[in-house]
């Protein structure tokens, strides 16, 4: 009895180990993207920028933008950047202004960094810049108003990457530092 279950135990042990072959995925063979890392500020935050109302042309929301995808930036096109006006303080009127395009910066415009080899640009968005994009004046903002940037990463064989079609690690991740969205809060 001891010997055939010993017997019968080896049998299910063979079989249990048995698999099938499977091909290895390469690498090279999957759909990879990209996305534009934020290298500096570190991290980026909603409070990050900051624009006065009493000097909008001197102060801005300034980063520095890396393009990350395979290859060390391979098949980026560019980074286009589109701005809304959110109006949070109906004192002075409700002004709300839909996203609009604010500016496209080519990966021309990106330079190799020395260290990581990934194309980098620094990105700079005066508080008058913004005012014209939105057709807005001075008098049409307030302390506490806030101006919302959302960026788009194009490659060039025609994918898209947005917050909405990237992974929350690479959006909201530390390391990643790719939220695809910049807040520019408004302050006296």
């Amino acid at each position: 009895m001891k010997k055939l279950l010993i017997f019968l135990l080896s049998g299910l042990s063979v079989v249990a180990c048995k698999t099938d072959l499977v091909d290895r995925i390469e690498d090279t063979e999957l759909a990879n993207g990209g996305y534009i890392r934020t290298v500096s500020p570190y991290p980026v935050s909603n409070s990050t920028f900051i624009v006065s109302k009493a000097n909008m042309g001197g102060t801005k929301m300034e980063l520095v933008a890396e393009a990350v995808t395979p290859a060390h930036g391979a098949g980026f096109a560019s980074y286009d950047l589109s701005i809304a006006f959110v109006d949070a303080t109906p004192a002075n009127g409700t002004k709300n202004v839909a996203a609009r395009t604010l500016k496209s910066l080519p990966a021309s415009g990106f330079t190799p960094d020395a260290t990581t080899q990934y194309p980098r640009a620094t990105i700079s968005v005066t508080g008058t810049e913004a005012l014209t994009a939105m057709g807005l004046t001075l008098a049409d903002v307030t302390a506490g108003d806030r101006f919302d940037i959302t960026g788009v990463m194009r490659l060039t064989d025609g994918r898209t990457f947005t917050a909405s079609n990237t992974g929350a690690n690479i959006t909201g991740g530390a390391f990643y530092s790719s939220p695809f969205y910049y807040r520019i809060n408004v302050a006296n």
